[in-house]
Parts: C-alpha cells; structure tokens; sequence
C-alpha cells in the first residue's frame, strides 16, 4: 500500500510532525502494530511495521517506544521489537524488567490479594484467563462466550476493582487491575520528558489508549486504529494501514533531518545586484534567497530545509537533467541549460532599496513544470497564494511580495499551513515565458521596460564594470568571475561588505560548526575591497570606508570596535537558533546572528590601514579623512595591543596572546608610519617605538624553540595558519631561517593535499572542519616567498579545481571526501584567488 491510500489531511498533519526538532513516536502494539489474534500469545507484529520503528529510532533526535497492556516481559519476548525502540508494559506501570522490585510491601500483599480474588472469580469458567504482571492482574475475556464474559466483568468490577490501592483499566475482552496508579497517558508524559520532546504522535486501537490520545496537545498527532469514538484527531482502518503511515513518516523525517539530493556547495552559483542575494543549484532551483535584505530572514530556505522551506523551481516537464550552467560571460545573469529549455536568471540591479526583484525568463520548444513556494521568516509565517489576472499575491506577510506571470494558469494547494502553487507553461518561438518576483511591492503591473530591455540593463551593470578591471596573465576570466563575486556581496546602499552569502553551511556535513556570515566583518570588509582596488576599482572600497566611518562615529573610541556590524552599520542582534530548519543535509543548528560580535579581536586594524595604503597609491594621494582613519586605527592598537583576544578564527575560548593578532598591531604602525612619510603627514611622538616593540615582542615570545615555528599563541605549541603573516607582512625577512621553518612546520601539521587547515588544535567546539581556502592561499604566497614557485604552482592550480563549474568557491574544502564545506560563496577564499593570481602573474 502507498502513501495515498492514507487519508490528504493526515498525510498533511504528518509531513508537518516530521518537522520538529525532537520528535517522540509512540504506539500500542495489539491491535495497532500487530494484528488482533484470538490467542494473545500469536498476536506478532507486522514486519513493515517493526522495520519503519526501527529506522525512525535510529534518525537523529526521534525516539520510539511501543506502550501496552502486556506485562514488559511478556511484551519483549513476543514483540521482538529492537534495543532502540523503548517498551513500556502494563499500561505504564514498568518502564523496566526489574519494575517489580520496587513495589512497597504494601502493595505486592495487595497483588497477592487480587490474583488469590480474580482467580476465584474465574475459576471453573470456560475462556476466561489470567495475565499476572509485576504490578498488575488482566483477566481475558476473549475466548468465552458473551454472556459468561459479561458476568465475569461484572463480578470484576463489583468486587476488587472498589478495593483501595487498586486501578482498573478496561480494554477489548480484558480487565487490568494495577497495585499502582497508572495509565497509557501518564506513560505517555513520562516519555516525552524523557526525550525532551517538541512533538508526539501517538497510534492506538484500544479504549485504554485514550488516556493517550488525551494527552495530546499542541503539535502532537493521534491516530485511532479502527472504529469506536476516540479523542484521536485522526483514524485509519488497520495494522496495515498502520505500516503504511509509520514508513510515510520515516521517510518524511529521513528527508526533512538528512537533506532531499542536497547539490554541492560548490555548485550553487551566486545572483546579485549589490542590494540582494540569491542562490540557484544546478538545476535552476531558487534555493535562498532572503528580503529585504541578504541578512534579513529567508523567503526560500530550501538550501537549508528542503523544499519544505520554501524553493522556487523550474524545470522541464519531462523529467531531465540540465546540460549544463554558466554566467553570461562578465555578468551576474545565470542561465540554465536542458536540450529543448532554456531558464535566465538575474536580479535587477538599481532597484529601491527596500525591493527585490528577481526575474526569471523560461525559453524554448518544451513544456515546463514551475513550483512555487514562497516561505518568508523561514517558513515561520503561514502563508496563502491569491491568484490575480497578471500572477499571484502572497498573503500573510509583513513584507508584501507578488509574481508578476501574465497568462500562467496557476493550481494552488495547501499542507494546511502553507499554500504552493504550480504549473505548467510552454514557452512559444520568440515569446519566452516571463517571471517576475517582487518582493518588497504590491504592483502586479507591467514594467516600462521591456524584459529584453531590462536583461540588457542588468548585462551592462557588470560588464562595463568587469571591463575596466587589469587582470592578471594568470587565470584572467576565473580572477575576473572572482572580482564579480566580490563585488556581488558589497551593498551599494550602505558600502558594508558580507563575509558570505549565507548563513550555517557547515564546517563538516551533519556537525554543529554552522555560523551565520551575512555580516561585515571590519577585517574582511577590508581585505575584500582592497583587492577590488588592487584589479583596478576603487568604488567599493570608498564605500566601504563610508560605512566605517560611519560606524566609528557612533563609539566612544576606535578602540571599542566590535568585530562586525549588519550591512547597515549597526549592531547585531543576539545570536538565535531557527529550530524549524534541519540545517544542510540534515547539519544543525541553523544559526542567525553570530555571537563573535561581542569578541575582542586585535588583528582587524591592520587590514583597514592596509586598505587605505593601497588605495592612496591607487589614488595618488592620501584624503585627510583617510589619514584621520589610520590615526584612529593606530589610536586603538597604542591602547590594546598587549591584550589577549580571540584572534582572526573567533575561537570561542579563553583569550590568548596570539601571533596574529600581535602582528597586525605591528601591520597598523608600520603601515601609518610609512603612509606618514609618503604623504607628507606628521607621526605621533611614539609609534616608531611601540612598532619597534611590538616586533620585539612577537619575535620574542612567538617563536617556539621545541616545535622550530612562530605558534598560534604566546602559551602553547600549536600551530595556526596565520602565523604565516610573520614573514607574509614583513615583519620578519621572508628569508629568515625562523619563517622558512614556520612554512615547513605549517605544510606539515596543517597542509593535507590540496588545502591546509586553520589549526589542528581542541578549539572547544564539537566536531571538526575542512581546510580553508584562504589558508591554502597563504601558504601559496608562503612558498612563492621563500622560492618554491613549483609548490605555489601547484597548490594554485588545486585551489583552481576545487571551484564550481561557474567558478564559485565555498569557505572550505574537505581533502578526504573531496567536497567544499563551509559558507558560499565565501569572500576570504576570492580574495585569495585573485592575490595568488597576481603574484604568480608578477612573479
């Protein structure tokens, strides 16, 4: 039997169940998972039914039990049920064999009592039996005739079911008498405890399950098994049934925790319009995208949640897989190829900053299937579809959104929470089929513009961008894919820079390393329109200082700088869980703020003085306000520099004296002392000393004599990354014995094929990571330093494959298992690209 033989409604209800975060699955066992057998001793339950328990008991964060009338031995040795699967026996009286030993004296005498009265009652009567349990006696019923079996329940009840101490549970054909006070609901309560459970769903056949099925509430599920009134919302007709609905659940929750065909990170490929983000996978699935802003919540979450968090889809009817993806060549338009259908793709550029416009135009000689299913606040928000003469209207939303689609005949159905709608369309010769998604609008009105019109407006936006860049000889189109890249995730709006376009990748399939990166981070901010100026674009990074000025003049002091600020330039709220999203192929928790705002990192002044000596020399010329930035910037490291921080990683540790940290304290000095002399501008009484220091310090207390290497920090032997930026910044001569050996140890510890890792060491996180990109980029200009170009040749050009086929490159890389890990598409590991490109096109 299929899963349509179930009831739509409860099909519904269970696809909402299999959601949840902790979910508890309990059932009866007669009558519900095995069927009703004249002798009780026969009754074995379905083997479809055992094997979907067992499966839903192995899923993360599910837990089953099996809750009945038979004693808990009894019901282990007929039931054969599995170790995962938690038994309960005798109506909730023994969650355990050994249940017996704690009955009080009291009431194993009146145990004795009953068995010694009951077997009175029934004795010399055909059909009726005992059933002794540890805490309870049943008298079945079932094989004497109705008459007999009616005088016996009578007797039962007028007799020591009015005893003190003594509980009667009646079912079909028996009657239990409990030395203790306890039923199939309390049972029920006691489990969800047990599991911290968010949701239960409770199947029964029995009367005694409806102390169960009254439990429920909320979220929770019930299911009658058979006919009879019930509180159940919900009935099927039998075990079979049953089967049926146990393996549509497991497959609901294996595909809501585990991720349904999750594409590779690496091959999701990135539409902007320096306002907006979106994702795309191969296929042409709308898969993230968030308003009114790339950090405001998701509209389509399905990158993080399935389809069920909202996607926007088209493909052709005709099941098929795409030829292949590419970007119109210097844009941000993505199109989709099928042999007979054609699907582009681009946000429109200069639009107002509180819209989203998304345009997505269908092409060629075969039907299309289009789904969707917009899910604002990631799917927090129930959501209805009303259809209008020129699309549709989202109802239900604080942000308005509409689908303009003139001539689509849409068919809307409905889970019960959430409205989708769907349809069918057939492009003609000359006249493609045109989507428009408005967010942040009302207006289902045509646009002025044509769509060819606006297609070419949003081509030109990047292209005679793309065109006024001087890219290397080396890799110029993938370093040009990655000049576009970065500029996609700057807000012209507000000048801010994202580290990242989305939020909780992870870090390792299935961990808990998920972080939400759709902020601006001050270093990364820098050192990504810094590279933008060294390819020829000054824009961004004058925007950029914008936003940071801007964001100063709310402090009391440089030196009060958190780490990162939104996109707007204002603080972070608190850092939260979105409980509802089982994360990237089944990787939780899914994240939305990031707790590192509240960090002490030293290191971010130096890439922001970085930033403003490249662009004077881009320039000529060093702005006052520029000037009065370094200061600032110098300003803070006088005060903090010897300070223990979190450094560049956003360890969530105990502060440390870090090599890197002390070194872009040293960057900070060097860098304004040298803009000083350049432009002519004065150098505060003290800075040449405390550069002169700070060097001494570092190469003092950051070479480690045991391990021959700079460490990560002043107090240990371990090993870090970006301890590199000792020779990397000029601190010390790349030459110097002391970084030749820091390049040796690091390649041994930390380099792992075609990546090298952060470090190696017990960060205080569960789980572990791929190596970064960015890393692997150090370590290129590491080797190019110290006159090993073969290995910086080499480890370049598997930095070069580990892109997508649009060339996009995710945070991290995972050598074992050979796939991108981490956020995407990720600045850090761009801007290395472009660097290691221009140096081993200097070189």
């Amino acid at each position: 039997m299929t899963a349509e033989a179930l009831p739509a409604e409860l099909r519904r209800a269970i696809v909402q169940i299999a959601r949840t975060p902790r979910l508890l699955v309990a059932c009866d066992y007669d009558g519900t998972l095995a069927p009703i057998t004249t002798n009780p001793d026969e009754a074995r339950a379905r083997p479809e039914s055992v094997g979907a328990l067992r499966s839903l008991a192995s899923l993360h964060e599910t837990t089953c039990a099996v809750i009945s009338g038979r004693a808990l031995r009894d019901l282990a040795i007929l039931s054969r049920l599995p170790a995962e699967i938690h038994l309960v026996g005798s109506h909730g009286s023994e969650f355990d064999i050994g249940f017996v030993h704690a009955l009080e004296p009291e009431a194993r005498e009146l145990h004795r009592r009953l068995e010694a009265e009951l077997n009175r009652i029934i004795d010399g009567v055909e059909g009726a039996a005992l059933e002794v349990k540890p805490a309870s006696v049943a008298v079945h019923v079932r094989r004497a005739d109705r008459e007999t079996a009616r005088k016996v329940v009578a007797a039962v009840h007028e007799g020591p079911a009015t005893w003190d101490g003594v509980t009667t549970t009646d079912g079909k054909e028996v009657v239990e008498l409990a030395v203790v006070r306890t039923d199939k609901g309390s049972a029920l309560d006691t489990l969800r405890h047990q599991a911290g459970a968010t949701a239960t769903i409770f199947v029964g056949d029995d009367v005694t399950d409806e102390k169960a099925f009254a439990r429920l509430t909320g979220p929770d599920l019930g299911v009658k098994v058979g006919e009879g009134d019930t509180a159940a919302e919900f009935r099927i007709g039998d075990t079979e049934d049953v089967a049926t609905m146990l393996a549509f659940l497991l497959e609901e929750r294996r595909n809501w925790l585990y991720g349904q065909q999750a594409p590779p990170i690496e091959r999701l490929t990135m539409l902007a319009n320096e306002r907006s983000v979106a994702l795309v996978t191969p296929d042409a699935k709308l898969t993230w995208l968030c308003h009114p802003g790339p950090d405001a919540p998701a509209v389509f979450a399905d990158l993080l949640g399935g389809e069920s968090a909202g996607h926007f889809s088209i493909k052709p009817h005709r099941n098929g897989l795409p030829l292949g993806q590419r970007y119109l060549p210097n844009t941000m338009t993505v199109e989709t190829r099928w042999s007979r259908l054609l699907v582009t793709d681009y946000l429109e550029p200069e639009s107002a900053p509180h819209r989203t416009d998304l345009v997505r135009v269908i092409s060629g000689e075969t039907t299309a299937s289009v789904v969707f299913a917009p899910r604002p606040e990631f799917g927090g928000v129930p959501v209805r579809l009303l259809r209008e003469e020129d699309g549709l209207r989202v109802l239900g939303t604080s942000e308005p959104f509409v689908l303009r689609s003139p001539g689509v005949q849409w068919e809307i159905t409905s889970d019960g929470l959430h409205d989708t709608a769907s349809a069918l369309v057939t492009p003609e010769r000359d006249k493609p089929v045109v989507l428009e998604l408005r967010c942040g609008t009302t207006d289902l009105g045509p646009h002025e513009l044509s769509e060819t019109e606006r297609r070419e407006r949003a081509g030109r936006y990047w292209s005679e961008w793309a065109t006024t860049l001087k890219l290397p000889q080396v890799e110029p189109e993938l370093v040009a894919r990655s000049a576009l890249t970065l500029r996609g995730l700057t807000d012209a709006d507000t000048g801010g820079v994202m580290a990242a376009a989305t939020t909780s990748l992870p870090e390792e399939i299935g961990g808990v390393r998920n972080w939400d990166y759709r902020y601006c981070w001050i270093r990364d901010g820098a050192m990504t329109v810094r590279e933008l100026v060294t390819l020829g674009s000054l824009e961004e990074a004058e925007g950029f200082l914008r936003w940071l000025h801007g964001v100063l003049s709310t402090l009391a002091g440089p030196e009060r700088l958190h780490p990162l600020y939104t996109l707007a330039g204002t603080q972070l709220g608190a850092e939260a869980v979105i409980d509802s999203l089982p994360g990237y192929k089944g990787s939780r928790p899914v994240r939305v703020g990031n707790l590192a705002n509240h960090q002490v990192q030293l290191d971010v002044f130096g890439p922001v003085v970085e930033l403003v000596v490249t662009l004077a020399e881009a320039r000529g010329e060093l702005r006052d306000e520029d000037w009065q930035m370094v200061r600032a910037m110098a300003e803070a490291v006088t005060r903090r520099w010897s300070e223990p921080d979190h450094g560049i990683w956003e360890e969530r540790h105990v502060p440390r004296h870090r090599v890197y940290s002390r070194v872009m304290c040293w960057v900070t000095l060097d860098r304004a002392i040298k803009l000083a002399d350049v432009y002519g501008r004065p150098v505060p009484t003290g800075w040449v000393e405390l550069r002169d220091e700070i060097a001494d310090d570092v190469l003092t207390n950051g070479w480690n004599a045991e391990v021959q290497a700079f460490t990560t920090a002043y107090d240990g032997t371990d090993l870090d990354a970006a301890s590199l930026f000792v020779g990397l910044s000029g601190l010390l001569d790349p030459q110097d014995e002391r970084f030749q050996a820091t390049v040796t140890a690091i390649e041994a510890e930390l380099r792992s094929g075609s990546t090298v890792y952060r470090y190696r060491r017990d960060d205080g996180l569960p789980g572990g990571e791929g190596g970064f990109h960015l890393c692997a980029a150090w370590m290129i200009e590491s080797y190019l330093l110290t006159g090993r170009r073969t290995e910086a040749e080499e480890l370049f050009e598997q930095l070069v494959d580990a892109a997508g086929p649009t060339g996009l490159l995710p945070e991290q890389y995972d050598p074992i298992a050979e796939r991108s890990l981490g956020n995407h598409p990720q600045a850090y590991s761009h801007i290395g690209l472009i660097r290691c490109a221009r140096l081993l096109s200097e070189a």
